[in-house]
């Protein structure tokens, strides 16, 4: 206990930890509804989709990440633009986003002179090298998304468990849609060069489907997640702590066995897992 407070003495610690505490919030949030309306693969074409800003704005001598927000947005509209109903998933659609963004990336990169190492650390972040300007910016984006889901969460909830029956009741489904994406996309996109693509796919999915297990409320499913990412990225960077492991890593096999052994307990009970009641209407 004595080295875990020596630790925290360090300000590369310090910023480890407010800046997993508050990707685990909101991913805990936003993580929910991208499983509640299967959007799970949606993070990890962005962040590919994204490369190829990366790479042209390197190209021209410009901060990669405004390349990289600017593609996060024009994907998440290109998405949004699309009706649901004539589409059979989105997931086609982002696989040939990812092929493109990459190749796009790989093809301004080949004509850059020299070489930039440094561009891969937007994909593959480390948490433990977060810097005090890297944290603020993730809380401002945190504020800015918790802020548009609480202005539009009943809207949200709406689009996210059916589509069909809230355009009845009058509700602008092609809005709501294009916001949660663009929250989605500029959720990932800023948080991929801070703690990492892996991580940021496993504080999206995890937390959330262990809440979807253990409550059927959606704002308890939406605390719960909170609390469960919050949790294991806690635990998780105790542990990289303790036994020299990488931190990314650490977190996402201590994520992954909470949601087995939750699975195994409601197994043991008898309880049937609460995931259909949510995801089974389309």
């Amino acid at each position: 206990m004595t080295g875990l407070f020596h630790a925290l003495s360090y300000e590369f610690v310090r910023n480890a930890l407010i800046a997993g505490v508050v990707a685990s919030v909101l991913c805990g949030v936003i993580g929910t509804f991208v499983v509640v309306k299967r959007l799970a693969f949606l993070s990890d074409g962005i962040s590919h989709a994204a490369f190829g800003g990366m790479g042209v704005c390197y190209y021209f001598g410009l901060d990669p990440l405004l390349g990289a927000v600017a593609v996060a947005l024009a994907a998440a509209l290109v998405l949004g633009a699309l009706d649901a109903e004539t589409v059979r998933s989105y997931d086609a659609v982002i696989g040939v986003l990812w092929a493109v963004g990459m190749a796009v990336g790989v093809v301004f990169l080949s004509r850059a002179p020299g070489f930039a190492p440094d561009l891969m650390t937007y994909l593959f972040g480390n948490i433990l090298l977060v810097s005090r300007r890297e944290v603020l910016m993730v809380l401002a984006l945190a504020v800015c998304v918790l802020a548009i889901v609480a202005l539009f969460f009943e809207g949200i909830v709406a689009v996210a468990f059916d589509e069909v029956f809230a355009r009845v009741q009058g509700v602008p489904v092609r809005l709501l849609t294009t916001l949660l994406l663009a929250a989605i996309a500029l959720s990932v996109v800023v948080l991929i060069q801070v703690v990492g693509i892996i991580l940021v796919v496993a504080l999206l999915t995890i937390p959330p489907l262990t809440a979807l297990m253990l409550f059927k409320d959606l704002r308890a499913v939406l605390a719960a997640s909170v609390g469960v990412g919050v949790a294991i990225t806690l635990g998780g960077l105790a542990i990289s702590f303790y036994w020299d492991l990488p931190s990314g890593p650490a977190i996402v096999i201590l994520g992954a066995l909470v949601l087995l052994a939750v699975h195994t307990a409601r197994k043991l009970t008898g309880g049937a897992p609460r995931l259909l009641p949510f995801l089974g209407r389309r």
